[in-house]
């Protein structure tokens, strides 16, 4: 059975915290790591009453999945991934929010691409009814990848572990959206499937400067690949890059699963 890592970074989601660690561990997962990223809405006492609140409605053994890593300053979404893969022992990895706007219930859709065909070893939750601003940046990337996805900015993104951790990250903040898209993209196909979604409007930690920061990261990373390639991965050829770039959709329980290089319907 394939083992489930999340990957979890937290700042200052004291409202929602108990929630979502709760929807997550009924999940079936390997292992849920949070990084907590400086937070100044909770101390270790207010996570350690957190968490013994849990122990009335998580057994033991989904508790024991958790692992909680700490930052002593904030340092931002990227960064906070970067400090958790060390720690990753699962073989597929997936970014879980800390708010309510995805439900862990779409893990088993979001994976099963990556499970299923051996092409595979990237697949992005798409959101429908995207703001302008997404709808741009993700335009914005797709130009630059080639690619036609749906949402890069998803949060919800699952890889093969193997080939999450070639990639080196460098992005602290939510530059590491379209960073990640950019350096995988060169070495795997990203499959899409279709996710629910609950978008809040208060409590939003993106700003304009991060629309700007992803405009530099998205020509940043693709143009300036070739030359800095072999400093980006670990082992450049650990991955086949000669994938198939036929563009596919299979049916999956009445969803579809996309090929992001091209969106023409391949039937196998």
């Amino acid at each position: 059975m394939v083992k489930i890592s999340v990957i979890m970074p937290v700042y200052n989601e004291s409202e929602t915290i108990d929630k979502i660690i709760e929807k997550v561990l009924k999940q079936d997962i390997h292992q849920l790591i949070i990084v907590d990223d400086g937070s100044t809405d909770m101390d270790m006492y207010n996570w350690a009453e957190n968490l013994f609140g849990l122990f009335g409605t998580l057994s033991i053994h989904e508790m024991h999945k958790l692992e909680l890593i700490f930052s002593e300053k904030n340092q931002g979404k990227g960064a906070s991934i970067r400090k958790a893969l060390d720690a990753v022992t699962g073989d597929i990895v997936i970014i879980q929010d800390a708010d309510l706007e995805y439900d862990p219930a779409d893990y088993n859709k979001l994976i099963e691409p990556i499970v299923s065909y051996p092409n595979y070893a990237v697949s992005y939750g798409y959101r429908d009814n995207l703001t302008i601003p997404n709808r741009f940046l993700t335009w914005f990337s797709n130009l630059f990848t080639h690619t036609k996805l749906f949402d890069m900015e998803t949060c919800y993104k699952a890889f093969r572990s193997s080939v999450f951790k070639l990639i080196q990250i460098e992005e602290n903040r939510f530059g590491f959206e379209p960073e990640i898209t950019a350096k995988v993209n060169k070495i795997a196909d990203i499959a899409q499937v279709p996710i629910s979604y609950n978008r809040r409007v208060i409590g939003k930690k993106i700003g304009w400067q991060d629309g700007i920061e992803a405009i530099w990261c998205i020509i940043k990373y693709n143009l300036d690949f070739i030359d800095r390639g072999r400093k980006l991965f670990k082992d450049w050829r650990v991955f086949p890059t000669d994938v198939d770039r036929r563009g596919k959709v299979r049916k999956l329980n009445n969803q579809y699963i996309r090929n992001a290089r091209t969106d023409t319907p391949w039937n196998s």
